[in-house]
């Protein structure tokens, strides 16, 4: 059986073909049939995953999930992309999984529940006819260890208590990615929310920032109480403003890097902690240190709170309750003294 002329054939891709035809006699089959057959269908893994990429490119909410879907599909299944999509099983999905099962749990997860929708829309176009190896559940958990889960959240969370002496540190840098990480802070919101936040988002008047749905997770918009210290940070960026970014990169057409704020935290020496674990220290601040209720807490993280009965008929967001917990933990974060905070520890 030829494998195709040189150089319209690589080397590389003549070894792989002969790898099949191998592996196709070791399972007595005719590998010039098969082959064949392949040919008629025309679709190998990627050829699918490049399609199922397509389709649910709208699906996901931030350009750092479609890559990582993108990088999972691409590069880290690179080895398996010339197989016919009918032909993947069980060894190939174990090929990938297992050099980083234990060492990378949560990418190797991830990576797993990514091959298993990629073969899952296969199968429901009609082109493979097996069952899905990546499917964890009753096989591949048959065959791998049980993945050790993070004990809090996925995003490692500096301890409130240490917060001021940070924020007080980060004083001492001019850099724009301070500034964009002292904000996220006293928001308590989300990378993705503050680096692309513009100035039409910002009312100084009313004192609030206004993300729009689209931009938020729960896909509603979402208005955030700014507090004295959210806008001293806000204003000398806005007087001396020269893109649509409140905090710009080095290129004024684009929002500061999405590493930038981590990348800050490696050079000050910030172990166990991460930018979106500030969230999780604000949290935990509001349930230990005040009296203000569960849902404002909540709220100010602008999660869903209360089923759909209670959801339909709780229309408002409860700014203004939110606004005195933000103040509250503004003065925390600054070291400022109040009133706001109740104990409630004695």
């Amino acid at each position: 059986m030829g494998l195709g002329p040189y150089p319209t054939v690589s080397l590389a891709a003549a070894r792989d073909a002969a790898f099949e035809a191998r592996r196709h006699l070791t399972a007595k089959r005719n590998p010039k049939t098969e082959r064949d057959r392949d040919r008629e269908t025309g679709r190998t893994f990627g050829d699918v995953a490049d399609e199922f990429l397509v389709a649910k490119y709208g699906n996901w909410s931030n350009e750092k999930t479609r890559w990582q879907w993108q990088h999972t599909l691409t590069q880290f299944s690179k080895s398996i992309r010339r197989v016919p999509v009918s032909e993947i099983d069980t060894s190939h999905v174990l090929k990938l999984l297992k050099p980083v099962w234990t060492s990378k749990p949560e990418t190797a997860a991830k990576a797993r529940m990514r091959l298993e929708a990629v073969l899952d829309y296969a199968s429901a176009h009609g082109w493979r006819s097996i069952e899905n190896p990546a499917r964890w559940r009753g096989h591949l958990s048959n065959m791998l260890p049980k993945r050790q889960r993070l004990s809090k959240g996925h995003h490692p969370a500096m301890p409130y208590q240490d917060v001021p002496e940070f924020f007080e540190a980060l004083e001492s840098s001019d850099a724009m990615a301070a500034r964009a990480l002292q904000f996220l802070i006293l928001t308590a919101a989300r990378t993705g929310e503050v680096l692309k936040g513009t100035w039409d988002e910002i009312d100084f008047e009313s004192r609030l920032w206004t993300i729009p749905a689209e931009r938020m997770k729960a896909k509603r918009d979402h208005r955030v109480p700014l507090t004295d210290q959210a806008l001293e940070i806000l204003m000398p960026l806005y007087e001396a403003r020269v893109s649509q970014y409140v905090f710009p990169g080095q290129r004024s057409a684009k929002p500061l890097s999405n590493m930038a704020m981590e990348m800050l935290m490696k050079r000050m020496k910030i172990t166990g902690a991460s930018p979106h674990g500030f969230r999780s220290s604000f949290r935990d601040w509001a349930g230990d240190k005040t009296s203000f209720p569960r849902e404002i807490a909540e709220q100010a993280l602008s999660h869903r709170v209360g089923d759909e009965t209670e959801l339909a008929y709780r229309r408002s967001d409860a700014l203004e309750k939110r606004r005195k917990l933000m103040e509250a933990w503004a003065d925390h974060c600054s070291g400022r003294q109040s009133g706001k905070v109740v104990s409630l520890h004695g």
